[in-house]
């Protein structure tokens, strides 16, 4: 799941969560979150059809479930939890309930 995704989720703006991430960044190995190449950055921003004045300037970080678990932990104690009106939300739910037993 990609960065910007997860913001809306939990309410914040991007840069919130990647300025989050990067203070505890110790905690998300290369098997929890990675930041696309530019090359993928680029042709996924395509495909989204962006204008030259919004959408996203910087590379996104991409989350793996476990990275969307640490994330979870990690802005838990800043932000609280994410939105629950979110049609994802159940989909966390799950992930979060599965970290209770791992």
């Amino acid at each position: 799941m990609l960065d910007h995704d997860l913001a809306e989720l939990y309410g914040i703006e991007t840069k919130q969560l990647k300025r989050a991430v990067r203070r505890n960044i110790d905690r998300f190995p290369e098997d929890f979150m990675f930041e696309l190449t530019t090359e993928e950055f680029n042709d996924l921003r395509s495909q989204f059809g962006t204008s030259s004045w919004g959408g996203a300037r910087y590379v996104s970080m991409a989350f793996t479930e476990h990275g969307i678990l640490m994330l979870s932990s990690v802005l838990n104690g800043k932000i609280g939890s994410f939105d629950h009106s979110s049609p994802d939300c159940d989909m966390l739910s799950k992930l979060q309930n599965t970290r209770a037993f791992t």
